[in-house]
């Protein structure tokens, strides 16, 4: 929706190139519409308000898809089952993966299972789940979870990193991913925000240096 046919092509060309995942997360998002709840509550922030947005975020889905994309970040479960019906009926790609946004929220079993049924591929869980619940969304699921482990300030701002050994070992496959504490929310970004997003992509990857530094010394041990 913020970027251009050829922005979305360039990330293709470096995903391929480098061996990388491109995921585009589908507009239009309530946070960024007229009403007022998001501005309250992140957790309708992902929401696709009414049919015109509904409509609105599967022609993002099928632009992307034109493009060579093959990975959607989706904020809304309406949007997510059509995406899943339409996967089913042969309109969209079989290999197109569907993952949930950290915005539709998913504390326990039973919802990670529905997500799944619906048609998501990968799923984000929400930030602050214990382990013991990890291990329960896995018994019930057998697509990737997606896991903050540095958790950005709006959704939670804890950092997890002594705790990815065990993540791991009940959650697996899992991504996990690195926000960041103190960081602004620069959603949507642009060429006015280009040095801010360079430095926090870098500081992103400098964390995750770390963490693989404790899974080295968890297999030593």
């Amino acid at each position: 929706m913020m970027l251009t046919d050829g922005e979305i092509e360039e990330m293709l060309s470096l995903g391929a190139s480098a061996g990388v995942e491109v995921c585009l997360f589908l507009g239009p998002r309530g946070a960024w519409d007229i009403g007022g709840q998001a501005k309250v509550s992140a957790a309708v922030g992902g929401v696709a308000r009414g049919n015109e947005q509904v409509a609105a975020s599967l022609c993002d889905a099928f632009r992307a898809v034109e493009l060579g994309v093959r990975s959607l970040l989706v904020g809304d479960i309406g949007v997510l089952e059509i995406l899943g019906q339409l996967k089913i009926d042969g309109e969209l790609p079989a290999d197109l993966v569907l993952k949930t946004s950290v915005l539709m929220p998913l504390p326990n079993a039973p919802t990670a299972r529905l997500y799944e049924r619906l048609g998501a591929t990968s799923l984000n869980v929400s930030t602050d789940l214990p382990v013991p619940v990890l291990a329960e969304i896995r018994s019930v699921t057998t697509v990737p979870i997606d896991m903050y482990i540095e958790v950005p300030d709006d959704q939670g701002g804890h950092v997890r990193f002594y705790d990815v050994p065990e993540i791991v070992r009940v959650a697996a496959p899992v991504y996990l991913k690195m926000g960041l504490r103190n960081a602004p929310n620069i959603y949507p970004v642009g060429a006015h925000l280009s040095g801010t997003a360079e430095a926090l992509g870098r500081e992103r990857v400098r964390r995750a240096e770390l963490i693989l530094r404790l899974l080295a010394e968890q297999d030593e041990g």
